[in-house]
């Protein structure tokens, strides 16, 4: 499959082109100003390092996407996701946990109402 041409950094006078929004070293710097100053200082406490490693570790053990297996597709999985909310109790125990897409986990969250 073809891939997405590439577009301008979206980061003021950067010229550089990116497949995402932002360019490798703009992403860095776009994701650390967001965790300082809009994202809810509580997230900042449940998704530290600790849930970078433990979410690492998740993904490597469980490399595709559940909700595409079920369909019969074989997609890699990029998220974790929390069956139950950290915020509603839920933990990070891998029983709690599930490997999605980011399509998926957009389409689950979407159906919940959590999103706009």
């Amino acid at each position: 499959m073809p891939y997405k041409a590439k577009k301008p950094c979206a980061y003021p006078g950067c010229a550089k082109l990116a497949t995402g929004r932002y360019c490798e070293e703009h992403q860095k710097q776009e994701a650390k100003r967001y965790n300082r100053y809009d994202r809810n200082p509580d997230s900042n406490k449940r998704y530290g390092r600790t849930w970078k490693q433990i979410r690492a570790a998740f993904l490597s053990a469980n490399p595709l996407c559940v909700m595409c297996k079920e369909d019969g597709r074989l997609t890699p999985a990029t998220l974790a996701h929390h069956k139950i909310k950290l915020t509603d109790g839920g933990t990070n125990d891998w029983e709690n946990m599930m490997a999605l897409c980011q399509e998926c986990h957009s389409r689950l969250h979407a159906g919940q109402g959590d999103y706009f």
